[in-house]
């Protein structure tokens, strides 16, 4: 089985997946002129349903839709999206922020993770999932991270990181925080699996989209890169908007 077919086979098991929860993907463009980010947001609860995404200059923050239905907003109002000169952080919570003001220091991709832990929502334990394409990183395409509970166990925290040297024209890496639907949800196994990237902002939105639940669905993000310009674009949809 070829690459491009596996990562066709992983685009249907997400389709067939009712509750992923929080996703990203990051990869390249079929025509290898783009880097590709893509964040999505999905809600089981009326106050994980209660979101938007907002642009915000280069960021992308979650913002509630009706102010007077919010809860809790700890851990489902957050930046998903920032970016610290050419480095592009996407992550599932606050550790957008981590991450941005370790790289500001000095720090690294690990070494900001490092000082955080799975998210503190018992009994579920939502694992931190993250991602970075840095343009001034020559060693490495882009890495991935996921914080979760051992083997569901509070007691310690496996931390597992990716790095990808280099990147596959066409092909992502996606990263979720449950590996389906349950009480509690389990948290995501394995590695990030590949699957297909497209050339448009359009496409990929509209695909990807698509391949959510739609009952569980909120918001979703892509972003594309251009390396060479380092410049880049992003498109957003919301439910709430009627996207």
């Amino acid at each position: 089985m070829s690459l491009l077919e596996l990562a066709g086979q992983n685009m249907a098991k997400l389709k067939s997946n009712s509750y992923p929860g929080r996703g990203i993907v990051l990869g390249q463009s079929p025509d290898g002129k783009t880097m590709i980010q893509i964040y999505w947001i999905m809600g089981r609860s009326a106050n994980s349903r209660n979101r938007i995404f907002e642009a915000e200059g280069d960021s992308i923050k979650t913002k509630a839709f009706d102010e007077s239905k919010v809860e809790d907003p700890s851990l489902i109002i957050y930046y998903p999206v920032r970016v610290f000169n050419h480095a592009h952080i996407v992550t599932n919570g606050d550790q957008t922020d981590t991450i941005y003001t370790h790289l500001a220091e000095g720090g690294t991709f690990e070494t900001a993770l490092n000082s955080r832990t799975f998210e503190p929502d018992a009994p579920n334990y939502t694992p931190r999932i993250s991602g970075l394409i840095d343009l001034d990183n020559s060693q490495v395409a882009y890495q991935m991270a996921i914080l979760k509970a051992m083997e569901g166990n509070p007691a310690g925290c496996q931390r597992n990181y990716y790095n990808y040297e280099t990147a596959i024209p066409g092909i992502g890496h996606c990263i979720h925080t449950y590996e389906n639907d349950g009480n509690p949800l389990p948290s995501f196994r394995g590695e990030p699996y590949p699957v297909q990237l497209f050339d448009t902002l359009e496409e990929n939105a509209r695909i990807y989209w698509e391949h959510l639940n739609e009952e569980n669905r909120i918001a979703l993000m892509v972003k594309m890169i251009d390396p060479v310009s380092r410049t880049s674009r992003q498109l957003i949809l919301n439910k709430h908007l009627g996207d």
